[in-house]
């Protein structure tokens, strides 16, 4: 099992985390509209974690974005690079998850993070960090608003509603399936809003979440649980 290392100069402490945060966030670009939904590739990413073993694992699923076929898959295993800090969430994962799209025998298009971009308190989230990081378009579809309000949008599929900091739309709630609770879409890279929330329509045929997290979630955790195995110590029996 090839383990990715923590960068060299990874920050280590909460301050250190926000400095780059700070220096990173002005490189985020808002004025590009993006890909077009049902077109090229789409990949979603995912961590899983063992933190008794010290372990994260990274997948990304590339699917063909017209059909939602699956392309191509990769994962990545490492240690935990970064401790647990609300709104720092990214310096635990980018690493391994840098490491899985590397690992990908195609490019990967746009790119949906199960988590947020600008609808992140410092406006700097995951979807945000990996865009600049990487130069592709992000989006972050997340389960949950965060710390941030919103009215409830209309029952049915596609109907949609501002996630607010104040007076500033950071996202918006969306919702995939009539009556379900909605998602709530953020620009993360190179995306525009209203593109970012077709994009997630796209990708929700039949379920709440995107295609591209479902299948990125299901393929962390079965490589988390490979990982584990391989490295639990292996017990030996002496007969009597």
């Amino acid at each position: 099992m090839t383990t990715v290392p923590i960068p060299a100069g990874w920050p280590a402490t909460e301050e250190q985390a926000r400095t780059v945060q700070d220096e990173l966030r002005g490189r985020v670009v808002t004025d590009e509209p993006g890909p077009p939904p049902g077109s090229g590739h789409v990949t979603g990413v995912d961590v899983a974690y063992d933190d008794e073993r010290d372990l994260v694992v990274a997948a990304a699923v590339v699917l063909d974005a017209a059909g939602l076929a699956v392309v191509a898959e990769a994962t990545a295993v490492g240690r935990i690079s970064f401790p647990y800090v609300p709104g720092l969430l990214a310096f635990r994962e980018i690493p391994t998850v840098l490491a899985a799209l590397a690992a990908l025998p195609c490019p990967p298009g746009l790119v949906v993070c199960d988590g947020y971009g600008l609808a992140h308190p410092r406006r700097f989230g995951l979807a945000s960090h990996l865009g600049v990081l990487t130069g592709l378009p992000t989006i972050g579809v997340a389960k949950n608003p965060f710390t941030f309000a919103y009215d409830e949008p209309g029952v049915r599929r596609g109907a949609a509603a501002p996630l607010r900091a104040g007076a500033e739309e950071v996202g918006r709630a969306l919702r995939t399936r009539d009556g379900v609770k909605p998602v709530f879409v953020s620009v993360g890279h190179r995306v525009g809003l209203d593109n970012a929330c077709a994009h997630t329509l796209a990708l929700t045929p039949a379920y709440r979440l995107p295609e591209t997290t479902r299948r990125a979630d299901a393929l962390c955790r079965r490589a988390l649980q490979e990982a584990t195995i391989r490295q639990a110590p292996t017990s030996r029996y002496s007969e009597s």
